[in-house]
């Protein structure tokens, strides 16, 4: 299965464009989207998940036109938008039934189904309470089953683990990597870390366009040998950051421990070299282009 977008351009008006000329191939496997806020990621997952329809360009699931015929990839998505909502009403049992209903998925093994989903989500202990009763992270959990209710071939989450503690992040990101060989799963987060260790490949956007679409290790050849770390006095804080991209500081007693990356290959005295991160290839990208 493979997911093949050419050219799409999503403008609102003509002073707001949330794409710009933005092709990229998808095959199965885990695909993380980073950026900041409004590079377009949300923008790109409600086009791919037929919500919102670009002003040009192409989408094609298994070579179908999926703007001409959107039904192609309804039948085989699941999907969990950054503002996705609940009725509070309804405990979790009732509510998958309802999605379910409204997804055409029933038969006799849908409570089953039901019953594997909230408990692979945790919410075993929980399914018969009313969901308006739900911490935030516990609805955001109700959205990723509600997601894999149709056992979708094509799944899109936009931020899955705001509001999941550690513990919960961790049981998400197993129940991806379960699912990936035989999905297509774009996974848009802010939080670095869940990139780093869940996606196969890593889409870099900003202002609309993609910078940069690689497996991680060749994302990460971007800043090999431009990150370094120093001790330095509190007061010299600034100038580094007015010649360098501090990535973070620590402080150790009196002194400061700077994390940067070298615009111009000449580091600090004093600095040591170390290995760069996929947060670091993403800042730097992000921040020098």
């Amino acid at each position: 299965m493979s997911l093949i977008i050419k050219n799409l351009t999503k403008q609102y008006n003509k002073n707001k464009i949330g794409l710009t000329d933005y092709s990229i191939t998808i095959d199965k496997g885990v695909l993380g989207l980073l950026g900041p806020n409004g590079a377009g990621k949300s923008t790109l997952m409600k086009i791919i998940a037929t919500i919102s329809k670009p002003t040009e360009g192409t989408l094609f699931l298994d070579g179908e036109d999926i703007v001409q015929n959107p039904d192609r990839i309804r039948k085989v998505l699941g999907y969990l938008p950054q503002d996705f909502g609940v009725y509070p009403n309804l405990n979790a049992y009732e509510f998958l039934e309802y999605i379910a209903a409204m997804k055409g998925v029933g038969g006799k093994d849908l409570r089953k189904r039901v019953d594997m989903l909230i408990e692979s989500v945790n919410l075993t202990a929980d399914a018969k309470r009313p969901i308006g009763s739900y911490s935030g992270g516990m609805k955001q959990r109700i959205g990723i089953a509600q997601a894999l209710l149709n056992d979708p071939k094509v799944l899109i989450f936009d931020e899955p683990t705001v509001g999941l503690d550690p513990e919960e992040r961790m049981r998400f990101r197993q129940l991806i990597s379960e699912l990936a060989d035989d999905c297509i799963i774009i996974l848009s987060s802010h939080i670095v870390s869940d990139i780093e260790t869940i996606a196969d490949e890593v889409a870099i956007m900003k202002n609309g366009m993609l910078l940069e679409k690689a497996i991680q290790p060749d994302i990460i050849k971007k800043v090999e040998g431009k990150v370094f770390e120093t001790l330095i006095d509190n007061s010299e804080l600034n100038t580094i950051k007015t010649k360098h991209l501090v990535v973070n500081t620590s402080r150790q007693k009196d002194k400061v421990n700077v994390r940067y990356i070298t615009r111009a290959n000449q580091p600090e005295p004093g600095s040591t070299t170390v290995a760069a991160t996929l947060e670091d290839a993403y800042l730097f990208l992000t921040q020098t282009n």
